[in-house]
């Protein structure tokens, strides 16, 4: 299983983990996993339409996914998959 590391802005609605082991052989599987084990983090990771928000960064292996495969990106189960939302304020 890859595992995904969650900022503490997340962590509320992921009962508190710091990372999560999911299933998935894709970045989007694996996020699809995540959100089934705790849909609290739906609304703050996917628009209705089930796509990423566009604020909302996903790195695996340090390496932002836009750059690689985007949702599609292959996932090993050693992999580090990161969820980063952006966050504004000032």
């Amino acid at each position: 299983m890859s595992v995904v590391r969650l900022p503490s802005v997340l962590r509320a609605q992921a009962d508190g983990q710091r990372e999560i082991e999911v299933e998935g052989t894709t970045v989007g599987a694996a996020v699809q996993s995540l959100v089934g084990r705790h849909p609290g983090l739906a609304s703050q990771l996917l628009t209705d339409d089930g796509e990423l928000h566009r604020f909302v960064n996903v790195y695996l292996n340090g390496r932002d996914v836009r750059y690689l495969g985007g949702l599609e990106t292959p996932v090993d189960p050693r992999d580090e998959i990161r969820l980063l939302p952006a966050i504004a304020g000032g």
